[in-house]
């Protein structure tokens, strides 16, 4: 009948554990997991008190739930052990297979090293603290008493017991006497006898200490009880990993949730600030095939340029760009910088802005998009060139002044020094032509040639050769229009003169005010023949009466020209035309030159 009953005892245990464990599967807080644990122990196992000693951050343990007495709970739960001490605990107790016992005669640890109630009770305990105890129930009923009144309640199971101390009723211990254990029974559970269930994760490490005190009959527990322990140990240890793991998928979920949040919130500000901004917005793909094209543009753009939403979205940005500003935008460096562009209006006109692109990345710092801030700066610009026109041109006459026709005719010289060109074939000696210039030359294959040779002399390509060249003009008797007529009369005549010119040349041609009645005229890529050509038909034109204030007068004009060579400057050319021109003056007469 005893093998029977424990057989029963076995599979009511085992039931109970199922269950047990099965709710343990239960989806749960970390904290709710933890109660469940403790109270599982107490329902299942047959232990009076349990608790869960639970891994923190920094490595020690502290108690998270106790189950069974109330005044354990109060006693231990939040306490702190440190880990060594624990670490010290688990490897010097006996090996119960993944369990760990401390009987209470081996000294492990000092008192108090470890979290403990019985202390805190005011019970006496053995040389090790237990990691949980329990103030031991009073003397059973039937058993002498000390001469002083119990304390505690009486048990009323009757269970075989001793007083802690003779004839004192503070602590009744359960167990028989020393030395009265029957022989072949389990060893008695002595107070301060620690057994602890260490719980893993699954990569091994340490998460917890199942710690358990008053087993049924005040005895150790049987083998069969220690793997019941144990496996309720694994399952729990896989609960509060699950736990820990849902903690930290919500945890993530909100995480998640505000970052979604505040990406909406950032989304709608930019959206808001890119639709309702002042100026012009757009936003183009970046690495796929249809890198370039337009996602997005604001309202202030599609006004700016008289286009639609849909017209822009189907086009790139380069598409509306000036031709002449296509350099600046194919550079390598378009990012972070300002570049001042045209792009094209819808009616047909230019508009001056100024284009300042920034990258947009992704998640993973991948840019994506290409952002561009699109500032209208027409006014500007119109202000900026109508300043730097009045700078490089004549106010009167509107023609380029000195200073702008150097440049130009800067940018046109040759900086190659004349011996290193006649090395190279571009020139040949210099000889006097009898008509105060200087002939440089055979053209050959040089885009800055000298003076061109003879009519017959042909170049490398069989054509005629041409050079560069400046005609040097002076108006002949100006001095006395001014002196006649007055200064008035006089810039009416200057004013006419350069329109007169201006509409004389070939396309191409500049023609310049050097000051006062001087007139110059570059000429490039042009023949000995063409440029006498040019001469006279300007000096046709100038020939004509000019009317001013209902009367008629005549200017006459002196022609120069001058042919660049290489290494020549600015001033060496127009030096040149000068001679010449002063020549040219010499040589007509003086009713030839005269002013009417």
């Amino acid at each position: 009948m005893e093998a029977d009953s424990e057989t029963f005892v076995r599979l009511e245990t085992m039931r109970r554990l199922h269950r047990v464990v099965a709710e343990l599967n239960a989806a749960r807080s970390l904290p709710d997991t933890l109660h469940a644990v403790a109270d599982g122990v107490v329902a299942s196992l047959s232990f009076g008190v349990a608790v869960v000693n639970l891994v923190r951050a920094d490595g020690d343990l502290t108690v998270c739930a106790v189950s069974g007495d109330e005044q354990a709970r109060r006693a231990l739960l939040g306490r702190v052990g440190r880990r060594d001490q624990w670490e010290r605990l688990l490897t010097r107790g006996q090996e119960w297979g993944t369990l760990r016992f401390v009987p209470h005669d081996e000294a492990v640890l000092s008192a108090g090293a470890l979290p403990g109630w019985a202390d805190a009770a005011g019970c006496p305990t053995g040389p090790v603290e237990p990691a949980v105890g329990l103030p031991r129930p009073v003397a059973p009923a039937g058993r002498a008493a000390a001469p002083a009144e119990p304390v505690g309640p009486v048990d009323p199971g009757g269970a075989a017991g001793r007083w802690a101390e003779p004839g004192a009723a503070t602590e009744w211990i359960p167990g028989p006497e020393p030395g009265e254990e029957a022989v072949g029974a389990p060893a008695g559970w002595c107070p301060g006898d620690v057994l602890l269930a260490p719980m893993h994760t699954s990569g091994g490490e340490l998460q917890g200490v199942l710690s358990v005190d008053l087993p049924a009959g005040a005895e150790r527990p049987a083998l069969w009880q220690r793997e019941g322990l144990e496996m309720f140990a694994a399952q729990a240890s896989i609960a509060i990993s699950n736990a820990r793991l849902r903690a930290d998928m919500q945890r993530a979920m909100t995480r998640l949730e505000r970052e979604q949040q505040a990406l909406r919130a950032s989304e709608e500000s930019f959206r808001a600030a890119f639709e309702y901004a002042p100026s012009g917005m757009a936003m183009a793909e970046l690495h796929s095939r249809h890198e370039g094209k337009l996602l997005r543009v604001n309202a202030a753009l599609c006004r700016m340029l008289g286009l639609t939403p849909t017209g822009l979205r189907e086009i790139s940005l380069h598409h509306l760009v000036h031709p002449d500003d296509m350099a600046v935008l194919e550079a390598d460096t378009v990012v972070g910088r300002e570049m001042e562009v045209r792009l094209a209006c819808r009616d047909g006109d230019w508009r001056w802005v100024c284009l300042r692109t920034s990258v947009v990345k992704d998640a993973t710092d991948t840019p994506r998009y290409l952002l561009t801030h699109v500032e209208d700066i027409e006014e500007r610009k119109r202000h900026e060139l109508m300043l730097a026109h009045r700078a490089s041109h004549d106010a009167l006459t509107g023609l380029p002044n000195s200073a702008e026709l150097r440049a130009r005719l800067a940018r046109r010289l040759c900086s190659l020094d004349y011996g290193m060109a006649v090395q190279a074939g571009y020139a040949r000696e210099r000889r006097d032509d009898g008509a105060g210039g200087a002939e440089e030359g055979e053209p050959g294959q040089h885009q800055h040639v000298c003076e061109p040779g003879p009519a017959d002399r042909r170049g490398a390509d069989g054509e005629p050769s041409r050079g560069l060249a400046v005609l040097f003009c002076d108006l002949d008797g100006f001095k006395s229009i001014n002196d006649r007529f007055g200064h008035h009369t006089g810039d009416a005549v200057l004013v006419e003169v350069a329109r007169r010119l201006t509409g004389a040349v070939r396309e191409g041609d500049t023609v310049a005010r050097l000051g006062g009645d001087e007139f110059v005229v570059l000429a490039d890529g042009i023949g000995r023949e063409e440029v006498r050509d040019l001469a006279a038909r300007l000096r046709t034109v100038l020939a004509h009466p000019i009317r001013v204030d209902g009367r008629a007068v005549r200017v006459g004009a002196s022609f120069g020209v001058g042919w660049a060579g290489c290494g020549m400057t600015a001033d060496d050319v127009l030096r040149a035309a000068d001679q010449r021109m002063y020549s040219d003056k010499r040589t007509r007469s003086r009713s030839q030159r005269r002013a009417v």
